[in-house]
């Protein structure tokens, strides 16, 4: 089933509360699509289904996956304590200066100038089938959060371009942190930043740490 982007944000907004209460199995059934046997892959299929029930339509292009309304879509999963079970992922780390110059032009402020949080049940005790979906958040980061995000980019940044990546840790940032994103460690990328022959490195991507988005959810 093929579903049309919406045209407007309360459109989108209707979308997004009609699936409120259901059931990942039962937003399966109206997709008409069988959700996978293995764990390993519902995580990024759940992502994937949100998006074509709801309509979204970047597909992978680095842009907001509602593109006509600049507004980005997570899932966000909740465990037994109300709480996010996990950061979350916002995009790839481009390793170029160009894509890195300015915070008003990454790809991170492009993909948080907006977003649309879905929350679902995590519980590692609920079949995955069974799960349930929660209202969603519509967010834009206020002031003083884009103030923080911004500074905590600068921050990561200036190691990438000064060629330092390797000194970067998951300890950086207070919102947003930079990790490997990687199926192993030998799916190197080329990162011209850096001198000399060695100049490959891990793929590396943006992430919010589950306590700034569980600020988010909590909030609302």
């Amino acid at each position: 089933m093929t579903i049309t982007p919406p045209a407007s944000k309360f459109e989108l907004l209707q979308r997004a509360n009609s699936l409120a209460g259901l059931t990942i199995q039962q937003v399966a059934n109206m997709m008409e699509v069988d959700i996978p046997e293995s764990k390993l892959h519902s995580k990024g299929w759940f992502g994937g289904l949100l998006e074509r029930s709801l309509g979204a339509n970047a597909a992978s292009a680095p842009q907001p996956d509602f593109v006509n309304l600049g507004i980005e879509l997570k899932s966000i999963p909740i465990n037994d304590n109300g709480k996010p079970k996990e950061s979350t992922y916002i995009c790839v780390v481009q390793l170029n200066q160009t894509a890195l110059s300015t915070w008003e032009s990454s790809l991170v402020k492009c993909k948080l100038t907006e977003v649309l949080w879905i929350p679902y049940e995590a519980s590692t005790n609920t079949p995955i089938a069974l799960r349930r979906i929660g209202s969603p958040v519509l967010w834009r980061p206020d002031i003083l959060e884009e103030t923080q995000l911004k500074q905590d980019w600068q921050e990561l940044t200036d190691l990438i371009v000064l060629g330092d990546i390797d000194k970067i840790s998951s300890s950086m940032g207070k919102y947003l942190q930079i990790r490997p994103k990687a199926a192993n460690a030998n799916s190197l990328t080329k990162d011209k930043n850096q001198t000399g022959k060695n100049n490959m490195t891990l793929p590396r991507g943006f992430y919010l740490r589950s306590s700034f988005t569980g600020s988010i959810i909590s909030s609302h």
